[in-house]
């Protein structure tokens, strides 16, 4: 077994005793690879943003014990004022420290400047404000989380979970994550972003669904799969089902499909030996080369070292 590693949460006043939990659920979970600690800036309790205050037993020194930090989110209301003691323990974090957000704790590692020039996320609710504030910072309010390697920032509540499950998966391969999902009864990876999410016009109560074509597709992901196959699979216009699977799912249904096929070539590179050009005609992208463009550009990594990354850990 590997070394345990050491997580430390940084719990700040205006707290979201939620997303703060969430570190120590799912790095707990995980076969005893993690030991996770709350800290605060001064040791002291801190109020949640709920009507009960958070005890812990460590403060700010602790952070310089991490090899991984996590910052928990604060109420909006709270930013303002907590950024300057924030910031001042996020400067007690060694340099090689891996540094996680979530939610509005990416506006702790912006005001520190470890962002600058760097793509980031937080909650999609405060992503115009978040540009305001800082404009040197490459936002992107439609994924669920930012890994740029030492510095990962992750979107609104529940997508502290997600963060979390890929950090056990990059450590510790897939297998463990899958096994830490279960545990915690939570999907093991979630396809999509925070566009799903993103408050949506309700649809005319007599339109109908679009979840069947959706179920279909997903049955015939190798095929081409044309707007023009689905909407005739539903039954409608061009126009009319284009736009109410945007108003039921959030995206398009050019872009979801690639987003599935992508999901499915995931699994496929870290459960199988299958060849690249398979994989490619498996999902419905017409060549590797495909492959590997739309693979690179959801999560940065070709499909070789993917597989180099999670099959590796897989069989060791």
């Amino acid at each position: 077994m590997q070394p345990t590693q050491r997580v430390v949460v940084l719990a700040l006043d205006g707290v979201y005793p939620f997303e703060l939990g969430i570190p120590a659920r799912i790095f707990g979970a995980a076969d005893g690879r993690y030991e996770v600690v709350t800290c605060t800036v001064d040791g002291r309790p801190v109020r949640s943003n709920a009507d009960f205050t958070i005890g812990v037993e460590h403060g700010p020194q602790a952070l310089a014990t991490a090899d991984t930090v996590v910052i928990a989110p604060i109420s909006p209301e709270e930013i303002t004022r907590t950024l300057p003691e924030a910031v001042a323990a996020v400067e007690l974090i060694p340099p090689a420290t891996r540094i996680v957000s979530i939610c509005t704790g990416a506006f702790v590692l912006a005001a520190a400047g470890l962002l600058d020039g760097r793509r980031a996320t937080t909650h999609w609710q405060l992503a115009d404000v978040f540009r305001k504030m800082y404009p040197h910072v490459t936002l992107d309010p439609d994924v669920l989380f930012v890994d740029e390697g030492r510095i990962l920032t992750s979107a609104g509540a529940a997508s502290g979970v997600d963060v979390c499950l890929h950090l056990v998966r990059k450590d510790h391969g897939s297998d463990l994550a899958n096994a830490v999902a279960r545990r915690c009864v939570v999907p093991p990876f979630r396809d999509g972003g925070q566009a799903q999410y993103i408050e949506q016009p309700v649809p005319d109560q007599g339109a109908a669904s679009t979840a069947a074509t959706r179920a279909w597709a997903l049955e015939h992901l190798g095929e081409p799969l044309t707007l023009a196959d689905l909407a005739a699979h539903a039954r409608m216009s061009l126009r009319t089902f284009a736009r109410r699977f945007n108003d039921e799912v959030g995206l398009s249904p050019g872009r979801w499909i690639v987003q599935q096929r992508v999901a499915r070539a995931r699994h496929l590179l870290e459960a199988s030996d299958l060849s690249v050009d398979h994989i490619a005609g498996e999902v419905g992208f017409a060549t590797g080369a495909s492959l590997r463009q739309h693979l690179h550009a959801a999560i940065g990594v070709s499909p070789q070292a993917y597989r180099r990354t999670f099959q590796a850990s897989r069989r060791g």
